[in-house]
């Protein structure tokens, strides 16, 4: 069955990549729930899609919530701009081990020991060296074709496609094979994949 990954927790109905949408994403059911981290000036690992202003929850804070009531997705937002303050490692060191670590950047995903990594691919990555240190393929959602995602798995890799919150392109998607779909809207998902 498909994985219903909540993008930013349910990001529709909440402000994304905090406590209450995340809170309802468990609620919902979905499989797992998607944040992005970043460094804060101090050093501190904060959850957020936008660089940090101030006022986000803590990475360790999100974890806690998280972990044993749902599968977590972390995505490392720019982590080479934080690199002086380890964000990979340190983020790695604070998941549970059931935990995917995604990224843009691949310098960043090889650097993750000990759990599962998706590469988000495109025009300068290819699934085949993506294949080389990931467990899976992340496809926006316009790139994503049946040949594509047929390659990926080919390749070993597991799919999922972002951010889809429309339902005839999730049922399309659901077709196709994909392993997971990131959606702002998991009610959405968990009404057709669980029907």
């Amino acid at each position: 069955m498909t994985w219903t990954i909540a993008h930013r927790g349910a990001s529709h109905e909440l402000p994304g990549n905090t406590p209450a949408s995340f809170e309802r994403a468990i609620e919902l059911g979905a499989d797992f729930v998607e944040f992005d981290v970043h460094a804060a000036a101090d050093g501190s690992l904060v959850v957020c899609h936008d660089p940090p202003r101030g006022g986000e929850p803590r990475l360790e804070e999100v974890v806690g919530q998280c972990s044993g009531r749902i599968g977590l997705m972390c995505e490392l937002k720019s982590p080479w701009r934080y690199r002086r303050h380890d964000v990979v490692a340190r983020s790695v060191a604070l998941l549970p081990e059931d935990a995917v670590v995604l990224s843009f950047e691949s310098h960043a995903l090889r650097q993750v020991r000990g759990l599962r990594t998706m590469q988000h691919v495109g025009p300068r990555l290819s699934l085949r060296r993506a294949a080389r240190y990931a467990w899976g393929a992340g496809f926006w959602d316009p790139r994503a074709g049946r040949r594509g995602l047929a390659l990926a798995r080919r390749l070993g890799l597991r799919t999922a496609v972002y951010t889809v919150n429309d339902e005839r392109r999730m049922r399309e998607l659901v077709e196709l094979g994909v392993d997971g779909i990131f959606t702002d809207r998991p009610e959405l998902l968990l009404a057709l994949v669980r029907g």
